[in-house]
């Protein structure tokens, strides 16, 4: 098999990794321009400067001695196979990075005999691109469960970034359908990544006092991340929140990628082929992701036990401040930065620009509009000079149908706005440009199918209580949960 032949293969079965943004284009090149775009193959990463660079993003090989029931590289799959030699990929970046289609790599792997073989394997790889061919680009490798710590050190001095992916929300899901995998084996390396970053920006800070900074090497210097699938399985969205968060703090992950679980496998243990794509409470996960991450919320203040689920008709910050109407309104002539950054509409810069403004005069309501406040939705929340904007009104039930019916007006391709890929969320965009419409949507907005779900659930307890669930969808117990929040406590409630 010829090497455009194996990246075909590998590029596409590379796909349902999300720690990083597929292109999501397919352009081909014209005679007279410059340049080209494929869908397959290519994706943007962040690096750690901030830079947005072009990767080619591809497994290693699709060969696989696991049999995950999710995952279509799985061994009982009759699919096409392939694997690249080190040699093969890292000719294959060099040659990229030289015709300026890539800035980098992204790779990833099946598990091809046991973890620290197919470990040596990415690592001989990163070995011939930075030693042998002297590249300089941009790395992200995903490590694999499992193996040696010797082997996680090693890879850690080669690349940029690093993915140790947790795969499920919680340690019973994990045995029902990869039983191969452990949640234990996935926090372990975490830790060593965690307390490796930090010792080589220990011994890189002293290098520099000393003057010796470019002798010492950097240690996966733009972090680590991880992915999980949402959907599978019944976790409620608060476990799945409360388990990135523990992540967060313990580990210092840079970032939970989500994944949207696609229905690729004929499995008992699985939903129906036909299940339809979770895509809007994905979206509805990654907002309140970044409101933990940026907006300083917990992953309890989101939901509760008795609300574990995060609305699809309404953003997780205007459902939190319709639940806290008692905090609204706010004036943003006097409320501080954490308060005007909880008001929907106003985002973190906002939120400064507001502050640093009111220094120099009192602020109305046109002043806030040039400094990009959406008083469509934060009207409802807020005044100046002791007054509301004219046509809003601090009613809860009013705002709830105003935010709502804003949510279901907004589509792809409306005037002023960018068209989206299908299948590709708007991650950076304002909350009111997602393309959501949670009566018409095919792919996962319905309400009518998340209530139909959450009764079959209800249905049917002792499926439940074989994944170690209460009826109200809620682990027991989840070993997983106690290993993300750190070994010193003994139970972390879901």
């Amino acid at each position: 098999m010829d090497t455009m032949a194996k990246l075909e293969i590998l590029a596409d079965a590379a796909k349902y990794d999300v720690a990083c943004t597929s292109s999501g284009v397919d352009r081909r090149g014209k005679k007279g321009q410059l340049g080209a775009a494929s869908a397959a193959g290519c994706c943007h990463a962040f690096t750690a400067d901030g830079r947005c660079v072009t990767l080619l993003k591809v497994l290693l090989t699709n060969v696989c001695c696991y049999d995950c029931a999710y995952c279509v590289n799985r061994r009982s799959n009759d699919i096409p196979r392939a694997a690249f030699t080190p040699r093969e990929l890292a000719t294959l970046t060099v040659e990229f990075y030289r015709r300026n289609y890539v800035e980098g790599l992204f790779v990833s792997s099946g598990v091809i005999k046991n973890p620290d073989y197919t470990m040596e394997l990415i690592i001989e790889t990163a070995r011939i691109l930075r030693e042998d061919e002297g590249f300089r680009g941009y790395i992200h490798a995903k490590a694999i469960q499992g193996a040696s710590p010797e082997l996680l050190e090693r890879l850690g001095f080669l690349v940029d970034r690093m993915s140790i992916n947790i795969e499920l929300p919680s340690q019973s899901s994990l045995d029902l359908l990869a039983p191969e995998k452990s949640g234990q084996a996935v926090v372990r390396p975490m830790r060593q990544l965690c307390e490796g970053i930090e010792q080589s920006k220990q011994d890189r800070k002293l290098a520099r006092r000393r003057h010796l900074s470019a002798s010492v090497k950097s240690f996966v210097p733009a972090g680590q991340s991880t992915q999980m699938i949402i959907g599978a399985t019944p976790e409620t969205d608060q476990h799945i929140l409360k388990l990135a968060e523990s992540l967060y703090q313990s580990v210092s992950l840079k970032r939970v990628f989500f994944s949207a679980y696609l229905p690729v496998n004929d499995d008992s243990r699985l939903p129906e082929l036909n299940t339809e794509v979770p895509l809007t409470r994905e979206h509805r996960l990654y907002q309140a992701d970044w409101l933990l991450r940026f907006y300083g919320f917990s992953a309890d203040e989101l939901l509760s036990p008795e609300h574990p689920d995060l609305d699809l008709l309404v953003d997780p910050k205007a459902n939190w401040a319709l639940q806290h109407m008692d905090l609204f309104p706010l004036d943003v002539n006097t409320a501080s930065l954490e308060e005007l950054m909880r008001v929907p509409g106003i985002g973190v810069r906002g939120a400064q620009h507001i502050v640093r403004a009111r220094k120099c005069g009192r602020l109305g309501f046109d002043g806030l509009k040039r400094m990009g406040v959406s008083l469509k939705r934060a009207g409802y929340f807020i005044t100046c000079f002791g007054h509301m904007a004219p046509g809003f009104d601090a009613d809860p039930e009013l705002a709830r149908r105003s935010l709502e019916a804003s949510t279901r007006a907004t589509g792809a391709g409306r005037k002023g706005r960018r068209k989206l890929v299908e299948g590709q969320l708007a991650l950076f965009d304002e909350v009111e440009q997602a393309n959501v419409d949670p009566f018409r949507a095919k792919r996962g907005g319905d309400i009518l199918l998340q209530r139909a779900r959450a009764q079959r659930l209800e249905a049917h307890p002792a499926e439940l209580q074989k994944l170690g669930r209460t009826p109200s969808g809620l682990p027991q117990f989840d070993p997983l949960l106690v290993a993300a929040a750190g070994e010193g406590k003994e139970h972390v409630q879901a």
